[in-house]
């Protein structure tokens, strides 16, 4: 496992994950599988597209999750990207 990428749920996290800090995971994982730390040209749409992906599946975990002693504030169900 990439050593930059943090645990992004509570309680290892005081507070539920910012957009930035899953990205930031999201983007460090895609860095490692891949092998770049900046793609070329070429793959840069390809990178993006996974880098997003990730961040996504990312924040659907963590709102998923359910974590013995930790009570999550009431939000909205999840809804399919683009629904």
């Amino acid at each position: 496992m990439c050593r930059s990428i943090k645990t992004l749920r509570p309680p290892v996290l005081p507070e539920e994950a910012t957009e930035e800090e899953i990205r930031a995971a999201a983007l460090q994982y895609v860095r490692k599988v891949s092998g770049f730390r900046a793609p070329a040209a070429h793959n840069r749409e390809v990178f993006d597209r996974a880098v997003d992906e990730i961040a996504g599946a990312t924040q659907r975990l963590l709102d998923q999750l359910e974590v013995r002693g930790v009570t999550k504030p009431a939000q909205e169900p999840v809804r399919p990207v683009g629904a």
